[in-house]
């Protein structure tokens, strides 16, 4: 693969998506598990490396928005602006008065994109189990092993795939 001149940080990337494939090969026996991260999904795939066969792929594409309103819910809320419009002044007297509840804060368990990674690592394990792949070799895609690469990873080992 030539790479062209490009910034330092996607010249970085490449360089270690280079150097990490001349030592990942995917066998029939046990194939390489490739991931691609883009700004907002996540895909991944199995791939027999000596057969160029895509044996199983799984995408946050596929998967359902993790915060997305069904319709009837947006109507409701649609309908509850309007009623409130003419009830501002009120709103402002009641603002006033009383202090605001403190809600208890979280802990941090990761957002949309790294639930959807999450996701993602589950069905490709299910795919895999379905095709009779129980292990694989991990091909990070020259991307650090860190947040949604490291979700989707984990996610895919708890599901029975080995790497």
């Amino acid at each position: 693969m030539r790479i062209k001149n490009k910034s330092a940080k996607v010249y970085k990337k490449q360089r270690r998506h280079l150097r990490i494939r001349q030592r990942v090969v995917g066998t029939p026996e046990k194939p390489r598990l490739c991931v691609f991260r883009s700004s907002k999904h996540i895909y991944a795939q199995i791939v027999d490396d000596v057969a160029r066969r895509t044996l199983a792929a799984a995408s946050s594409l596929k998967i359902a928005p993790l915060t997305a309103a069904p319709a009837a819910e947006a109507t409701e809320k649609a309908k509850e602006t309007k009623e409130t419009k003419g009830k501002a002044k009120d709103k402002k007297e009641e603002k006033g008065k009383g202090k605001k509840e403190e809600k208890g804060k979280k802990a941090w368990t990761g957002g949309k994109k790294t639930a959807a990674a999450r996701e993602v690592g589950r069905l490709i394990a299910e795919a895999a189990k379905q095709k009779g792949i129980s292990a694989v070799c991990f091909d990070r895609g020259g991307y650090l092993y860190h947040g949604r690469i490291a979700a989707l990873a984990d996610a895919a080992r708890q599901n029975g795939l080995r790497f």
